[in-house]
């Protein structure tokens, strides 16, 4: 074979190989949205007044989606409430709002504006996206009559809801999602019963939910475990919450324990510790941005697998307990003592030495640890903690959580206060429990709120452990762990259809008991 054939042929084996990973993957964004917010008021504004603060967002929105475009990105995920911010009552956001057809009448707002009614801004998100040849999701309200024969009709006569939608790149209406769990939104309605909403592209298969949602089992647990997504889009206003619930700390730990591509895009709002945005594939973050210094916001953009269960990099599952289960807990340790992160009660150990192993149990829950620092400083304190059991205040969801950590000050009473800077570093950390769930979030914490791609990982048998030598100054270690099926059933002060019935059967047959 002469020089040039050689040449030719090593040249069009590179392309065919760059072809065949460019099949593989693709260019994902998000946008990490500083908003423009109304002036506070009590009173609507006019749908004018409404539309020009909108407009003005979406100006903003509009750079990060042609940058977006211009970089290769197939799709971008703009923040939950991006377009106009929060503060509403009902009264108050209805100017906001536009109805929101199901995707399903294949509607493209950008050709055919005017078929729902007066929907400028749906057209305009519209045009961006078939403009820009680029999926786009943007979180708008929605607005749905309904009349009085429906006794959960609210008074104004609409239902009113905190809503997702995606537009192709063709400019068509691909998806739309309402939001189940509200968190503090009065504005907004609750859906009858969870979306479970997914659309299809040539580059994977795609799950919606929103901010709150991924606390709980539908619809967040059942889009990645039944309907097999491939990556999930998530729009945020999330406020982050040391030393457990920054949004880059649990989205990336949500991404790896459901082993998932995870895009979320949060609101920039510094004063209201909102910050936090990346994208997270099943084995490590890709890129994430953690920002309180600035008031700037941020595009990000990585490339993701199509279908990361093909991928030679997806994880194996973890057997959460199986470690946990089968070792004793650890002798010769002082009595544990009692703690909070935020309303939750812990049991606490201190780290006394520069290497140990500790155990510590709540109930049935045991957390063991082994530990090696690389110095012990004498100005910073560390714990094991363990809490199962209702979280907070609301005593809805049931948590099961292992944590190393960083306590504020060497006062043992300040262990479980948010704290942002730390000094010690590990050469070794192992870290497993006695989890009653399959579902865990294993959380690395940096010092200064980063994370720490490819420095740990998360054993078959359910040990969260560091690897490539010795830490950085650590924050927190944690695996948290949601056991769905112990969640409370009272929802909003009511009590759901499932537990009405069981309920009316159990009196049924008392009666009959009772008679008998």
């Amino acid at each position: 074979m002469s020089t040039s054939s050689f040449q030719t042929s090593v040249a069009v084996f590179a392309l065919l190989i760059l072809h065949a990973g460019a099949l593989d993957t693709f260019t994902a964004a998000v946008y990490e949205h500083a908003v423009l917010l109304p002036k506070e008021t009590e009173t609507p504004v006019s749908r004018d007044d409404a539309l020009l603060l909108m407009n003005k967002n979406i100006d903003i929105l509009e750079k990060a989606i042609k940058q977006a475009a211009e970089q290769g990105a197939k799709i971008i995920v703009t923040p939950e409430d991006a377009l106009y911010g929060w503060k509403f009552s009902r009264e108050t956001i209805f100017p906001y709002l536009e109805d929101v057809p199901d995707p399903e009448v294949g509607w493209i707002p950008c050709q055919d504006p005017h078929r729902f009614g007066h929907t400028p801004i749906q057209a305009r998100l519209s045009c961006l996206a078939k403009n820009n040849s680029i999926y786009v999701l943007a979180n708008i309200g929605d607005k749905k009559p309904c009349n009085s024969y429906d006794s959960r009709c609210p008074p104004n006569g609409y239902y009113q809801y905190n809503t997702n939608v995606v537009y192709d790149m063709t400019g068509q209406l691909v998806a739309r999602y309402h939001k189940y769990h509200l968190y503090s939104e009065p504005q907004f309605d609750v859906p009858e019963k969870p979306e479970l909403v997914t659309f299809n592209t040539t580059f994977g298969r795609f799950g919606i939910f929103t901010c709150f949602d991924i606390l709980f089992h539908d619809p967040a647990v059942t889009l990645v475990k039944d309907f097999q997504v491939d990556t999930v889009l998530f729009p945020t206003a999330w406020m982050n919450v040391l030393p457990l619930l920054t949004a880059v700390e649990f989205h990336s730990a949500w991404a790896m324990g459901m082993r998932v591509n995870l895009l979320v895009a949060n609101i920039h709002h510094v004063r209201l510790n909102m910050t936090g945005s990346g994208i997270y594939a099943p084995h490590t973050p890709k890129v994430y941005h953690y920002d309180m210094e600035t008031d700037q916001g941020r595009l990000l953009l990585s490339e993701v697998d199509l279908h990361p269960r093909g991928s030679p990099t997806y994880p194996a599952a973890a057997n959460w307990s199986a470690h946990a289960s089968a070792v004793q807990p650890f002798p010769g340790q002082k009595p544990p003592f009692r703690g909070f992160i935020s309303r939750d009660e812990f049991h606490f150990t201190e780290l006394s030495e520069n290497a140990g192993n500790l155990t510590v149990c709540q109930e049935d829950l045991c957390c063991h640890l082994s530990y090696r620092m690389l110095r012990k400083e004498e100005s910073e304190v560390y714990v094991l903690g363990a809490f199962t059991g209702l979280h907070g205040r609301r005593k809805r969801e049931f948590w099961q959580v292992c944590t190393m950590l960083k306590c504020k000050t060497t006062s043992l009473a300040t262990c479980g206060k948010p704290v942002e800077t730390a000094l010690t570093r590990f050469n070794m950390f192992s870290l497993s429990g006695t989890f009653g769930t399959e579902y865990v979030f294993p959380e690395v914490l940096l010092t200064k709120v980063r994370l720490s791609p490819g420095k740990f990982e998360v054993l078959k048998d359910g040990r969260l452990v560091n690897k490539n030598g010795s830490s950085e100054p650590l924050l927190s270690v944690s695996l948290f762990g949601r056991w769905y099926t112990k969640d409370s059933r009272f929802i909003s002060g009511g009590i759901s259809n499932l537990e009405t019935t069981n309920l009316l059967i159990f009196t049924f047959l008392m009666i009959i008991a009772l008679q008998i």
